[in-house]
């Protein structure tokens, strides 16, 4: 799943396009409809070609609403730029170029709008020339300009192919197992309820599970899921979602707050942090300066401490401790934006080194810059985590071999097993050198494939147990060792239910539909009505199918005594019990006594007999049968 965001200058046809592009008008304000100016922020979904839907936010671009923007781009995969062709490069473009290039977003595609009014070809070549300079040394540099027309339709095919090119060279955000989603909007919904909207980083949740609010510590529960208005149980990391929340009012939370699991974050008024100055920020920060601190869709006011320096001067970075007017949950590399209340303008970003250092540092200490730079390269459990994710599951011995940490390796990797950050399969606890270990984002995603891979077999094939195992590792695309130990911690967590030759999920039984039902009661009738005289396997075949009566095979309803003969269970049972009985009493049995005994032909009788033989009930002696067992 991806997010879109678009970025550009007011009145340069942002929301035109994303309606052009989706059919979806995201002015979904009155006043903003009026105006016909983005006030606050927009959704809307595309289907690519490729089939896959991408949610799009769209944001202000008035310099006046710079801070609803910020709201909605920190959790995009890539920028739909807009440049209108007969303008060109504008002040907001240049500052909503700044704000992409200071949260690193992966990449984008610059739409060059309104070409339907531009009849000088010269003119849109000198405007596409311009653009690609602004680009140059961005985070957009390189990216594919498309001049396009939402009145007319022209280039949005080729605008649309572009951004799936895109998104297809974007990794899909990772599954780390601690979701987050900054709440962009919340409403209620007659008759459900406290909805909030966002979208969901680093973890999934599903329906049923409850959250925590923070900064704010309220409880709550999913009582519903929905992404691009389709209901959903699981909500996947890189999603725009839509949470139904019980236990909370819509007067209890604000856009800012954050949706996530109990027990993990905990919010901060102290961050460390790497600030990089823009290179056109109007002068130089100083020292105990306020700013206006942004991340996700949190505001807040902030003091800034310069760690190494007394000021910042445009184009410059440094160590800055943030002191937060509100508390915030921060995570470590969470990317964050600055900007000066006067002149309202945008002066730099960062990302968040360490969001709990404990307490204020003292200034120009050679110690406390030098944990700060270790900090920044990565703790040894960091170091390692992106060894794991980079190449996959290892065995513990080459993983820590890999890693370069040294004699640090070990209480590294114990550190991520001990806060689920990586897993060992073959569903043991301990990491000893040969065992597997795999990062939780990998783990996270291949089983939820795997669910998805068995739930679609489920659906195709109702009437089988369970799908081959050789065949689900061949949908995963999985060494045998590693699906091995795939499957054997996917069962002892009850992912899946491990049948040997299949597997299946916990909850898939098998069920008739009402017509193969049907058919059944009626064989299952004949059955009872002729107990010993039933109706043969290919009479029975005909009847309810080859794959019904299969399934009435392995439940164990019908007991298949020979090719042609069938029997139901409790009569196949109350027959040998009284073939046992017989033979106890009188010391043997034979085949024309077993048929006088059920009244049956010598076809039933033999078939039974032959059958007890094979399975070691009986024995054969001449003409009689003796029980086999001591």
């Amino acid at each position: 799943m991806h997010v879109i965001g678009t970025a550009g200058h007011v009145d340069h046809g942002k929301s035109t396009l994303v309606q052009a592009l989706t059919g979806i008008n995201p002015d979904r304000l009155r006043e903003e409809q009026e105006r016909e100016m983005t006030i606050d922020l927009g959704f809307a979904w595309l289907t690519l070609p490729n089939g896959e839907q991408v949610g799009i936010v769209d944001v202000p671009g008035h310099r006046d609403f710079i801070e609803n923007m910020l709201a909605g781009v920190g959790g995009i995969d890539a920028a739909l730029f807009v440049i209108a062709a007969d303008e060109g490069v504008m002040p907001q473009t240049r500052e909503h170029l700044a704000i992409l290039d200071l949260l690193r977003i992966p990449g984008g595609v610059v739409a060059l709008t309104k070409i339907d009014l531009i009849d000088d070809p010269d003119w849109l070549e000198l405007v596409q020339a311009d653009v690609s300079e602004v680009l140059q040394g961005t985070v957009l540099e390189g990216a594919p300009i498309i001049p396009v027309s939402a009145r007319t339709g022209q280039g949005l095919s080729e605008l649309t192919a572009a951004l799936q090119d895109v998104l297809a060279r974007t990794p899909p955000r990772p599954d780390r197992g601690r979701p987050r989603l900054w709440i962009d909007r919340v409403f209620t919904i007659g008759g459900f309820g406290t909805v909030v909207t966002g979208t969901l980083v680093d973890g999934y949740l599903e329906v049923g599970q409850e959250v925590e609010i923070l900064p704010r510590g309220l409880r709550a529960r999913i009582r519903g899921l929905q992404t691009h208005k389709t209901r959903i149980g699981r909500a996947v990391p890189g999603s725009r979602v839509a949470i139904n929340l019980t236990g909370v009012a819509k007067q209890d939370l604000a856009r800012g707050d954050l949706v996530t699991v109990p027990g993990w974050l905990r919010p901060t008024t102290l961050a460390d942090v790497r600030l990089d100055v823009l290179p056109d920020a109007p002068f130089p920060l100083k020292h105990n300066a306020h700013v206006k601190f942004f991340c996700g869709s949190a505001e807040t006011v902030a003091r800034l401490r310069l760690l190494g320096t007394e000021t910042l001067a445009p184009g410059e970075s440094g160590w800055v401790q943030l002191e937060l007017d509100d508390p915030l949950p921060l995570v470590r590399g969470d990317r964050f934006i600055i900007r000066i209340p006067s002149p309202a303008v945008t002066v730099g970003g960062g990302d968040v080194v360490d969001p709990h250092p404990g307490r204020k540092h003292r200034r120009f200490r050679p110690e406390v810059l030098a944990r700060l730079e270790t900090l920044a390269r990565g703790t040894p459990a960091e170091v390692l985590l992106q060894a794991l994710e980079r190449r996959g599951p290892q065995t513990v011995r080459d993983l820590l071999e890999a890693s370069g940490l040294g004699e640090g390796a070990p209480s590294a990797l114990a550190e991520l097993i001990a806060t689920g950050d990586a897993v060992v399969l073959d569903a043991v606890p301990e990491p000893a050198p040969a065992r597997l270990v795999a990062a939780r984002a990998w783990w996270s995603a291949t089983t939820a494939r795997m669910q998805e891979e068995l739930a679609a077999y489920h659906a195709r094939y109702p009437l089988r147990p369970g799908m081959g195992r050789e065949g689900l590792r061949s949908a995963l695309r999985l060494e045998p060792r590693v699906f091995n130990g795939l499957m054997a911690r996917a069962a002892a967590e009850g992912l899946v239910a491990d049948e040997a030759a299949t597997v299946r999920l916990p909850g898939h039984e098998v069920r008739f539909s009402p017509q193969q039902q049907q058919a059944v009661d009626d064989l299952l009738a004949q059955f009872r009505a002729a107990p010993y005289a039933t109706p043969s396997v290919k009479e029975a075949a005909a009847q309810v199918g080859e794959e019904v009566l299969g399934v009435l095979l392995a439940r164990g309803d019908l007991i298949q005594v020979s090719p042609e003969v069938l029997f139901l269970r409790e009569t196949y049972e109350e027959m040998v019990a009284r073939i046992r009985a017989h033979i106890r009493e009188h010391g043997s049995i034979t085949l024309a006594q077993v048929r006088d005994l059920f009244q049956t032909s010598r076809k039933y009788a033999q078939a039974l007999l032959e059958y007890l033989d094979g399975v070691g009930v009986t024995r054969r002696v001449g003409d009689e049968r003796v029980l086999a067992e001591k």
